[in-house]
Order: structure tokens, then sequence, then C-alpha cells
């Protein structure tokens, strides 16, 4: 991925659609606090295993807030994803992510779900529900690459190289995309 990010700034964030900051007080404890957190959307998650090419698919993207922390990443590297937006089944919504950002139509019944977790605590609380599902070529719809000008780039990482890349810190990538990695280690992998 070759990004050219020119004309970096912050603004003050005001009308929001997917976040939302806000102050929270209260008191714990007998004792007030304060605390500033952004509202936002829980989401979905998928490992995607490719069976052919024995590789997971991945997508790759800037991300502005990890830019905003550290300008050595121009992108990141992540689960098939997306926010739960909509009144379906999160499988639905997994199942529509994986056509969107990657190209491929899978089975919903093929959707099996890992676990649910909380990501950033600190700031947003929102829920990641993961999911793994295996999908092969005969799958391939399109490219991928989302919609409405997502532009992600998709990357095959070879199942031998998984351990490699956990441990690369030039690779920005999420928690949740290095415990699925260990999921599937611990679960699917043939011994």
């Amino acid at each position: 991925m070759n990004n050219i990010i020119k004309d970096f700034k912050t603004d003050e964030l005001s009308n929001t659609r997917f976040v939302h900051p806000v102050k929270i007080t209260y008191n714990l404890n007998g004792k007030d606090k304060a605390w500033e957190a952004v509202k936002s959307f829980d989401s979905v998650a998928i490992l995607l295993y490719h069976e052919e090419k024995d590789a997971f698919l991945l997508v790759k993207q800037f991300r502005a807030p990890v830019y905003l922390n550290d300008k050595n990443h121009l992108c990141t590297y992540e689960l098939c994803a997306g926010i739960i937006d909509k009144k379906v089944s999160l499988e639905q919504i997994a199942k529509e992510e994986i056509d969107e950002e990657c190209g491929y139509e899978v089975n919903l019944d093929s959707i099996e779900k890992i676990t649910s977790f909380y990501t950033n605590v600190g700031v947003s609380g929102g829920c990641q529900s993961l999911f793994f599902t295996t999908i092969n070529e005969s799958m391939k719809i399109h490219d991928g690459g989302g919609i409405n000008d997502e532009q992600i780039d998709l990357m095959f990482l070879p199942l031998e190289e998984i351990e490699e890349f956990i441990y690369d810190e030039s690779k920005a990538k999420t928690p949740g995309l290095m415990f699925a990695f260990y999921w599937f280690l611990k679960n699917k992998r043939t011994k």
C-alpha cells in the first residue's frame, strides 16, 4: 500500500455519524470522577482462512488515528471487519463484510463464532464479536476493496508466517487479529 498523506490536521469533532465524544461524570465509592470517552458502534471481525493458499486473508488500510499517533504507519493490518449498524444477525453482518471488503461469498452457516470482547476499553468500550470461516477461489465473486471509497487492500499471510508477523512491531495490527491467530493455532490447525 503506497499511501501519500498530505494536509493531515485535527479539528474539533461535531455532528458525528459513527463516534460520539462525550464527557462522563459519575460517583465511584463516594468520590466524584470524570472521564472522556467515545460512544461508538459495536463491531464484528472475521478471521478468513484460505484453504487452497494455506493462508489468512487480511485487509490493509490507512487508519488516520494510528497515523496521528505514529507517522511511520501508513496502513494497518486487520481482520475483515465492520460495525453493527443494522438489525440483522451478527453472522449476516459478517457475511456482508466478507463480500464488501474481500470479494468472497460465504455460506452463512459456515461462519463460526469464536468469542466477543471489548475493544479500547479506556476510550470507547465497544464490543467486538469475533468469527471464523474458510474461503477458497470458488467463492470469489469480485476483487473486494470495500465500498464508498474505503480503499482496502487485501493481503494473504501464509500460515507458516503467523508467528513472525505477530511479533513484527513494524506492522500496525490489532490485538483481535493476534488473538484470532492464536485461537486458530490452538483450535483449527491440524497437528
